[in-house]
């Protein structure tokens, strides 16, 4: 799962296998170790109680939770982007979430293996 950052916004890209694991387990999750025992966590859980899509950041920890049943469609669906605007104090945080696509260009520095097929690979186009 790749998170990206950039001002107000979050993004996460899930490859099939996020996307898998996100459907049966209900959570995904990764670290980024940064000393002896002092890591940043960013994670995406299915949640039953939720209504809408929405992030918490608490003791070094990325919480996003999406409802139960917009996860459960998103991940047995063709739908590619789910994306939610969040009220906070300064402002606006927009959350969005893509499943991760297979660029058209070769690159050797990234395992794409897992990653969706891209829809543009018939058609010839780019990335």
């Amino acid at each position: 799962m790749k998170l990206r950052i950039k001002g107000p916004t979050l993004r996460l890209r899930l490859t099939q296998g996020e996307i898998g694991a996100l459907a049966q387990q209900g959570i995904v999750e990764e670290r980024v170790p940064f000393a002896a025992g002092v890591s940043f966590v960013y994670r995406l859980k299915r949640d039953p109680q939720a209504h809408e899509i929405s992030a918490t950041y608490r003791d070094g920890v990325v919480e996003i939770r999406i409802p139960e049943g917009t996860a459960r469609r998103w991940c047995t669906s063709e739908l590619v982007t789910l994306a939610q605007a969040q009220p906070v104090p300064q402002g606006v945080l927009q959350i969005t979430l893509e499943k991760d696509f297979a660029c058209l260009a070769p690159r050797t520095e990234e395992d794409e293996t897992d990653n969706f097929p891209h829809p543009g690979a018939q058609s010839g186009k780019n990335c």
